[in-house]
């Protein structure tokens, strides 16, 4: 029997009981208060919108604080995401606070691919999870999640209708991270205006099937918060408050009358931070890794919806890998066969144009050297003749010479026998 059959029927089966006396476990609660308080809590809030909506600003009056950041630089070709972490401390309870701003958002000229660095960010930090998850040697308990819980989309206070750029991001985003969109710098817009604009954008969203983070209390009159963001105070009656102050008169930031920001910080923080943190696990969290695992091939079910154990799609995958590895050996084999014919049908080739060149050669210089032979054999009898001729009139002019001295000796002869000499 299945491990899971026996669990269901253990569930079936469950009995309730009455106790004796007090046992102790209902002080379960306080026992997961007192062991989060000492663990700390973290919360991660992405903040995207167009530069100059006072995106810091708003941050800063939120958390009452000044959080010192980088200051960004505006000059990028593309959208860059900056994160910064926080250690903060209220009473007794610890919280690290990560604020991700959007550098350059809404800065270039073509806008259309914008979203994209945003959407590889939430994704980066939901792979990142889900690597520490898959470690055999998990330490989540000591893992820094840097997952986003909270994405304030700021919209311009232009109090017409919402941008594409608008439309498009939150339609990327609303299925990794809960959108909560607000309007910035709420105060530039008269408050006819502004409700209207509030319509106009709760119908625009509702049209184009953007999902907005739902908040669990029934708080959706505000939606989207119109903000205003202000650390500079001023005293009014007996206290300093925070305001933003014009010649024709003052705005106070935490006046409900004059904006949603106390609205904002008490749905956002003080009571559904938590639900925000849990519908990121649940709920996106748990749709990117379900993705990625089915990616991978691991399911729960087998064809024939039976359990489908984690061995099993372990050794299935581990098999479809080594098919395809020895696939591509064998590829890769008859890739480096072809490759050795090709190379020795190219050597051959070439050696073949060697040995013909050579043989022209060979032949070429046979020919000059019988043509040479032939030159030198003509000189050589030449020469021969030439000799031959010089030895012939050497012995002519020799037969010349003496003949002319027998006729001399002679005629010398004669002339005593005449009585001349």
């Amino acid at each position: 029997m299945a491990a899971t059959d026996i669990a269901r029927q253990a569930g079936e089966g469950c009995r309730t009981v009455p106790l004796a006396g007090h046992v102790g476990f209902d002080s379960l609660p306080d026992q997961l208060v007192n062991q989060s308080i000492s663990q700390g809590f973290c919360f991660n809030i992405l903040c995207v919108g167009e530069t100059g909506l006072g995106k810091s600003t708003l941050m800063d009056t939120l958390f009452n604080t000044k959080f010192e950041g980088e200051p960004a630089t505006h000059t990028q070709p593309g959208v860059q995401l900056q994160s910064n972490t926080y250690d903060l401390q209220e009473s007794n309870v610890g919280l690290k606070l990560t604020i991700v701003s959007t550098v350059g958002f809404g800065d270039q000229i073509n806008k259309e691919d914008s979203y994209r660095p945003i959407v590889e960010f939430i994704d980066a930090q939901f792979e990142a999870y889900l690597q520490e998850e898959l470690k055999i040697r998990r330490l989540l308990h000591n893992y820094h999640d840097s997952r986003i819980h909270a994405c304030l989309y700021f919209i311009a206070p232009t109090g017409h209708s919402l941008k594409s750029l608008d439309l498009v991001t939150m339609k990327k985003l609303d299925s990794k991270v809960n959108v909560i969109p607000v309007i910035a710098k709420s105060d530039a817009i008269s408050k006819s205006e502004l409700t209207k604009f509030k319509i106009k954008i709760t119908s625009e969203l509702v049209s184009n099937g953007v999902q907005i983070y739902q908040f669990p209390t029934d708080d959706e009159a505000h939606l989207p918060f119109a903000v205003i963001g202000s650390t500079e105070e001023l005293k009014i009656g007996n206290k300093m408050v925070k305001v933003r102050q014009y010649p024709w008169g003052t705005v106070q930031v935490e006046n409900e009358a004059h904006c949603d920001f106390v609205k904002l910080r008490e749905m956002l923080i003080r009571v559904n931070m938590e639900d925000l943190r849990e519908q990121t696990h649940s709920r996106h969290y748990e749709l990117y890794r379900r993705c990625k695992l089915e990616e991978m091939g691991f399911k729960d079910t087998d064809p024939d919806s039976k359990p489908f154990s984690l061995q099993e799609t372990y050794e299935a995958k581990r098999n479809e890998f080594l098919g395809e590895l020895q696939k591509k050996e064998e590829e890769m084999r008859q890739m480096f066969v072809q490759r050795v014919k090709e190379k020795e049908a190219e050597l051959k080739e070439a050696e073949k144009e060697l040995h013909e060149k050579f043989d022209r050669l060979k032949k070429l210089h046979q020919d000059e050297k019988k043509k040479l032979e032939d030159k030198k054999k003509s000189l050589d009898d030449e020469v021969n003749a030439f000799k031959q001729r010089k030895t012939a009139a050497e012995l002519l002019q020799s037969q010349g010479s003496q003949a002319g001295g027998s006729q001399t000796l002679k005629r010398d002869k004669e002339k005593k026998n005449l009585g001349f000499l």
